[in-house]
């Protein structure tokens, strides 16, 4: 089991950027997919990115691509992403999720907030 701590959240103007980190306890972070996901208000919660365990293969929304990076540090236990021109569509609060077969796990999320 793995516990997920998100932080970097906040409000930003439009075209701007923020930086979301996803912090995991345990030791074996390096086994799990890691992936990032958002959920506006009135919305249901769809994927943003996702990264694998050694970081070697990424896969990102098509909505995104192009502007968001994600990146791990395994000596860490963290995951990061890089959300550059920001657009207020992006408004919404996104959480980290830790997958491998059998398991998912999720944290509880930081509010991102883009104003126009």
């Amino acid at each position: 089991q793995v516990q997920l701590v998100e932080s970097g959240g906040g409000l930003v103007q439009a075209g701007g950027s923020l930086r979301l980190s996803c912090t995991a306890s345990g030791r074996t972070f390096n086994s799990y997919t890691m992936g990032w996901f958002r959920q506006a208000p009135g919305k249901e919660r769809e994927f943003v990115a996702r990264i694998s365990w050694n970081g070697g293969s990424t896969y990102y929304a098509d909505s995104v691509k192009g502007r968001f990076t994600i990146a791990r540090d395994n000596a860490k236990n963290t995951v990061y992403l890089q959300m550059n021109s920001l657009k207020p569509e992006d408004t919404a609060v996104y959480s980290c999720n830790a997958a491998r077969p059998g398991y998912s796990d999720w944290g509880q999320g930081t509010q991102v907030t883009v104003s126009s």
